[in-house]
């Protein structure tokens, strides 16, 4: 007759009560696997946020690629069709655009001044940039085919000129020329004193200058990780149409890249760290029930010899090794979120607990105790009750 399981875990606790310092150390061994899995995985979600944050404050990760000016040689330009060249052919490829350095142009608002950088760009710009209006909208495709003299500015310029007036709808003026302000962007954070920042549709500048070349060719990748060989693939593709040009890269997150590498490479280490640990909480508790095992020969054998059946037995010695597990790994689990809470409010650290953490720990922590106490527990429940019973 098999037993109630509040029975056979009353069982299980008597058991572990019967030698509670070996007991302890057991649990000591697992606590140092699921502290070390644990604060692997939170390292790995610190430094993510660390990186996304940074992203956050820039543009968004791009290589840009241009033409070198070659001594005693005509240039050769970039023009739209280098574009759509590229774009079936880079398959990681996010977005592609295309920018103008206009330089730094006289803007004028009703006697207000102000000389911001100008950029044209072409239309997917701003997802290339990767973050969103302050207010407005963007350039549409509309405002490219039907050649409209719009423009989006930044804060820092909408303040200069407006003066705290909504300026969207508004018309100024950028070296003699009207525009409309349809949009305004963020602000871009510098070290350098900030000057403002105008853009305008690439086709209407093409049109006022009457000049359809490009400057740079900047594209982004899907996934970060992807930036430098998109880079690569980028630059290789457009030396091929035209070998007589010397190109000129710029890739804007090879320091956060660097970075990244550095970690990744740290989050490997400790995470070989947290196996070697778990492997040895694991080998602690074996050898644990093994031990127990052969102390509790007659209990077992007077067990087996009233009732008791094989999974009886067997469920109580994985039950024993489970409890263990459990114990050192909530302990782990609590006193690394602790000390995670600590560090990170003493350095300023992006850190918030994820339960998926929590279930990856204590799921480790069952997994590696069930699995060692598996063979115990089963040389435990195929001990003949006779042969048991007669042991010293």
């Amino acid at each position: 007759m098999a037993l109630h399981p509040i029975a056979l875990f009353s069982l299980t606790c008597q058991a572990l009560k019967t030698n509670l310092l070996r007991s302890a150390l057991t649990t000591l061994g697992m606590f140092m696997g699921v502290a070390a899995v644990t604060s692997t995985l939170h390292v790995k979600s610190i430094s993510q946020a660390v990186i996304a944050a940074e992203l956050a404050e820039r543009d968004g990760p791009q290589v840009g690629i241009g033409v070198a000016w070659l001594p005693r040689r005509d240039r050769i330009p970039f023009r739209a069709e280098d574009i759509e060249f590229l774009r079936p052919r880079l398959p990681k490829l996010r977005s592609i655009a295309a920018v103008n350095w206009a330089g730094t142009a006289s803007v004028v608002y009703q006697g207000q001044e102000a000389d911001p950088v100008m950029l044209a760009v072409s239309k997917d710009f701003l997802k290339n940039e990767g973050y969103p209006l302050a207010a407005g909208r963007f350039f549409t495709d509309a405002d490219y085919t039907e050649f409209r003299p719009v423009a989006v500015i930044d804060e820092f310029l909408a303040k200069r000129l407006f003066e705290g007036k909504n300026p969207l709808g508004e018309r100024i003026y950028a070296d003699g020329q009207p525009f409309v302000v349809v949009g305004i962007l963020p602000t871009k954070k510098s070290d350098e004193e900030p000057r403002g920042l105008i853009q305008i549709p690439l086709a209407i500048y093409s049109a006022i200058n009457g000049d359809q070349t490009i400057d740079s060719i900047q594209v982004a990748p899907a996934d970060i990780r992807d930036l430098e060989e998109l880079g690569k693939q980028a630059r290789s593709l457009l030396q091929q149409v035209r070998p007589d040009r010397r190109l000129w890269d710029f890739n804007n997150s090879e320091d956060i890249l660097a970075k990244q590498r550095t970690l990744d490479m740290a989050g490997q280490a400790l995470t070989a760290v947290a196996i070697i640990s778990l492997l040895i909480g694991g080998v602690g508790i074996a050898n644990v029930m093994i031990a127990s095992v052969t102390e509790r020969t007659p209990e077992i054998g007077l067990r087996r010899a009233i009732g008791a059946t094989k999974r009886d037995v067997m469920l109580q010695f994985i039950l024993e090794a489970a409890t263990l597990s459990l114990i050192g790994g909530t302990g782990a689990l609590v006193s690394v979120h602790g000390l995670t809470l600590v560090v990170a409010e003493q350095f300023d650290l992006p850190y918030q607990f994820e339960f998926d953490t929590g279930a990856i720990a204590l799921g480790s922590a069952l997994f590696v105790g069930i699995a060692a106490g598996i063979p115990p527990a089963y040389r435990a429940a195929q001990l003949d009750p006779i042969k048991a019973l007669k042991a010293e």
